[in-house]
């Protein structure tokens, strides 16, 4: 097996020496790799379907539908931390109680429970199999990932408006903690930055550094890989779900039902 490391943005700024704000999510990473399987041995108790080709178009739709379901939850679960992010950004930045910053995050809210209702309700609407396992609701499952394939990303651009250029234009950890003499008075370039990058009053501008940076990751970074890009493609990109909706979508049922009310035969 071979695993050959990805690339990301601002990977030089993130593996300068000491560099620990500037990593965006230090605890958890966000890493992509290609995994290569070369020669790698199945044991039959493995294999799903052994020339049942039959079935193959139905288990591809069955775990596209578990897949499509669970982002009901992941993705819900990083919107949560992105709304908080935006929050506290609002409130380092001391912009916290204007009306339009409260409106933002109402909105940020909005959309991530609805997507949180949408991997709810194809979970509570599936059924059991003869197999005893269940399986959800098809139908519901892709509309959840459909809503996913748009919403973080208005969900992102909310925290971007609500964080501010400066989550972009910001200096390094390196900048705010240099002690390089450049001013007439002796001051050093980390001394006029955390001069002139000071918000609110009881707020550090390293905190305020670590909210700013962790937006960046998530908004536009590495995570933003995991979070805005996959929640495009990952369980597949929208066309995917549109076909399973048609699919699944019971439109000849629901002419019969405005027939039957509109008393056509």
């Amino acid at each position: 097996m071979y695993m050959i490391y990805g690339r990301q943005s601002c990977d030089t700024r993130k593996l300068e020496e000491g560099a620990s704000i500037d990593v965006g999510n230090a605890k958890f990473g966000g890493q992509e790799a290609l995994v290569v399987l070369d020669h790698v041995f199945i044991p039959n108790e493995y294999i799903f379907l052994n020339g049942e080709y039959e079935f193959a178009g139905m288990i591809v739709e069955r775990f596209a539908g578990y897949h499509r379901q669970s982002y009901g939850g992941c993705k819900v679960g990083v919107g949560d931390v992105v709304i908080g992010a935006a929050a506290l950004a609002a409130e380092y930045n001391g912009v916290e109680k204007a009306s339009a910053v409260k409106d933002k995050l109402i909105e940020m809210t909005h959309l991530n429970e609805t997507l949180y209702c949408c991997g709810i309700a194809c979970s509570s609407q599936g059924f059991k199999t003869k197999a005893g396992n269940y399986q959800i609701d098809l139908l519901l499952a892709n509309v959840c990932k459909q809503n996913v394939t748009r919403f973080p990303y208005e969900i992102v651009r909310l925290a971007e408006d609500v964080a501010g250029g400066l989550m972009v234009t910001m200096p390094s950890q390196k900048d705010f903690e240099s002690d390089t003499v450049v001013g007439r008075n002796g001051e050093t370039i980390g001394d006029i930055c955390n001069k002139f990058f000071a918000a609110r009053e009881g707020v550090s501008t390293e905190d305020r550094q670590r909210i700013m940076r962790f937006l960046e990751n998530m908004c536009l970074g590495a995570a933003a890989v995991g979070y805005r890009t996959e929640s495009m493609h990952g369980a597949g990109s929208p066309q995917a779900q549109r076909i399973m909706i048609a699919r699944q979508g019971n439109i000849q049922g629901k002419k019969q039902f405005a027939k039957d009310i509109a008393g056509i035969q």
